[in-house]
This record gives structure tokens, sequence and C-alpha cells, in this order.
């Protein structure tokens, strides 16, 4: 399976808390669905230093660039503009 690190800052306008725990449920449905299938290895929200969310880091591994690809079509968090800025790279997990 091919293994990708996903990086991804929340938008910074004052709406986006508001986006991002609109629809926070349906994302953790998403992840537990993607754990089932053996393609979510972990994951979570990165915090301010008020403890604040504001983006997520998430290890997720896929048959195909194809298969990633159609989860990021359907990812709530890219669809609803809770994350601005992504960045995705290829990964390895350790073996140790």
């Amino acid at each position: 399976m091919k293994q990708y690190l996903i990086h991804a800052l929340d938008a910074k306008d004052e709406k986006a808390l508001e986006r991002r725990l609109a629809v926070r449920a349906e994302h953790l449905a998403s992840a537990i669905f993607l754990k089932e299938k053996n393609n979510f290895i972990l994951g979570g929200a990165m915090l301010n230093n008020d403890g604040l969310m504001i983006g997520s880091t998430l290890v997720l591994q896929f048959e195909t660039d194809e298969e990633f690809d159609d989860w990021k079509k359907q990812e709530v968090y890219i669809l609803n503009n809770v994350w601005d800025k992504i960045e995705i790279y290829p990964f390895k997990v350790s073996q140790v």
C-alpha cells in the first residue's frame, strides 16, 4: 500500500472553527470507515497554544493514487473549506 502524510492547516477566517465543528462528526465517521478498511493509520487535530484546533495531521494508506484521490474528493474538511493549506507527502511508517 502507498502511504501518505497529510499536513493540513485550517483556514484563518473568523468562521473557520465554526465550519470545522459543523462537519467534525462526519469527518470522524469517515476516519472510522477508513480504519475499518485499513486505510487510516493515525490522525489528529493540531492545536494552538490555547488548545483550539487549527489543523490536522493524518497518515493514510491506499492501494493506488487513484483511491487516494477519491478520498480527497469526498473529505468533508476539503469540501467545506475547513482546510486552507494542505501539504501531502509520500510516507513510509517505520517498522520499528
